[in-house]
């Protein structure tokens, strides 16, 4: 009974998780409009539950956690989870406080869920404290290991991403268009984080922030050498009066290049991680396969003389 218990709250951790991180966002001038067009409802129950069960039950509970972390937490903790949660493309539409609350609830399920098992398998209730107080710290890091597999799988699609979009940039420009035109042509062609990122910096540019200002802030949100030399090279072609297209032109290049010896580096790589499967896969089997039958030889041969 106990193991079934666990299992479903372990179960249900890991649905809440996965709900909250992997929930769609969606556009608030969009959203309002559609329930002002919808909405019939009479009273403000009925709007209530229009909502969706996660805005109803788990945002609020969320929220609270949040508030609790947040006194506990240190200012560079704060800061740090931001600009990892920017890295990461702010999954799911996740903010900072709605980030910690998820942190605390797993926490908080994980731990319970410890102490519940042990307290009931082992009937010990010290033990279970303590291996409970273990899974809690270990419950908070989790979403932290979680967070930085997507920060890295977003790094690598960005990376792969760069040559074709500045090729498809080059070839704007070099048409005669504009850079911010180029931009919003790259955004329209090729979907993908780095152009969520040109998006993003273009609307900045449309109310007003200087185009070197949002391109820079590009940066720590991305944290991926090449389009930091890229941009790097952008901000110096304008602040020198270089021609972009020239700019580009060698930028595109370079990247190209740069995406030639990565492949023939991980080429190269490929002997020695092949060597950990065929040591640890491959090779028993096949000492199984040919040594096996003269071991089973020996082993007759040994007990027939050993039979007077």
């Amino acid at each position: 009974m106990a193991i079934i218990l666990g299992v479903c709250v372990g179960g249900g951790i890991l649905l809440l998780f996965l709900g909250l991180a992997s929930s769609s966002p969606v556009d608030p001038v969009q959203a309002r409009l559609t329930q002002l067009g919808s909405f019939q409802a009479r009273n403000l129950e009925e709007l209530e539950l229009q909502q969706p069960f996660a805005e109803r039950t788990l945002r609020p509970l969320v929220a609270r956690l949040s508030r609790m972390s947040t006194r506990l937490t240190s200012a560079s903790s704060t800061n740090t989870a931001e600009k990892r949660l920017a890295m990461a493309g702010n999954p799911g539409d996740l903010k900072l406080t709605d980030w910690m609350g998820v942190k605390v609830l797993v926490a908080i399920s994980v731990g319970a869920t410890v102490f519940l098992l042990f307290a009931l398998l082992a009937g010990s209730v010290v033990s279970g404290m303590f291996l409970g107080l273990v899974a809690l710290g270990i419950g908070f890091l989790v979403p932290e290991f979680w967070l930085g597999g997507r920060i890295k799988a977003r790094q690598k699609l960005i990376l792969r991403m760069i040559p074709d979009t500045l090729d498809l940039l080059t070839i704007s420009v070099r048409a005669g268009l504009g850079f911010d035109a180029a931009l919003a042509k790259v955004v329209e062609k090729l979907p993908g984080p780095l152009t969520d990122e040109f998006r993003r910096a273009l609307a900045e540019v449309r109310v007003g922030k200087a185009r070197r200002d949002a391109l820079r802030d590009m940066i720590p949100r991305t944290n991926v050498q090449p389009l930091s030399n890229f941009i790097g090279a952008i901000i110096q072609a304008e602040t020198l009066g270089v021609s972009i297209s020239k700019v580009l032109q060698v930028q595109s290049e370079q990247l190209r290049i740069e995406r030639r010896q990565r492949a023939e580096e991980q080429a190269a790589q490929a002997p020695i991680k092949m060597l950990f499967p065929l040591v640890g896969c491959i090779f028993p089997s096949l000492f199984i396969v040919i040594l096996g039958p003269a071991f089973i030889s020996i082993i007759q041969t040994m007990s027939s003389g050993a039979v007077p």
